[in-house]
């Protein structure tokens, strides 16, 4: 075996017993489980969980730019556009550029998009508040504190 190889198989042996590795697993296991269970949920609504995240983000709003929307939601800018198209083709959002800035997009709830939200939002929050009031409050809040720090080291 030659030297490289063996430096190389030793830094990989090292890194997969860095003390984040775990929690970095733990994490990534959470999301994963977190994802499946609130997808499963939302597409019985007929919705991917891109469109109940337009959905839920313009609910309660007149309206948001493109931009707005891409900062508030779990969507890159790629997609948002497609997800947008789609629910136009639902008649749950509108698209249309404010006066005089043609370079704006602003996407809006219609009254069918307003019954979706009002229908759809709170039945997926009870939903998963059956997973979450398992944790005591001070643990939710715990939760929140040491993802919040974790992100902005990001």
């Amino acid at each position: 075996m030659s030297s490289s190889t063996s430096s190389s198989q030793n830094a990989t042996r090292q890194a997969a017993q860095e003390a984040f590795v775990p929690t970095m697993r733990e994490l990534v296991r959470t999301y994963q489980a977190f994802a499946a269970y609130s997808e499963a949920h939302v597409r019985q609504f007929s919705l991917t969980p891109s469109q109940f995240d337009v959905i839920a983000t313009l609910g309660n709003t007149n309206g948001m730019s493109m931009s707005d929307i891409g900062e508030k939601t779990l969507i890159t800018k790629g997609t948002l556009t497609g997800v947008i198209d789609r629910l136009i083709k639902k008649e749950i959002v509108t698209r249309e550029n404010p006066p005089g800035d043609r370079r704006t997009v602003i996407v809006r709830l219609t009254a069918k998009g307003e019954q979706v939200f009002e229908q759809v939002f709170p039945a997926h929050i009870a939903y998963l508040k059956t997973q979450f009031e398992k944790l005591e409050p001070s643990e939710l809040e715990l939760l929140r504190v040491l993802l919040g720090r974790l992100r902005t080291n990001f």
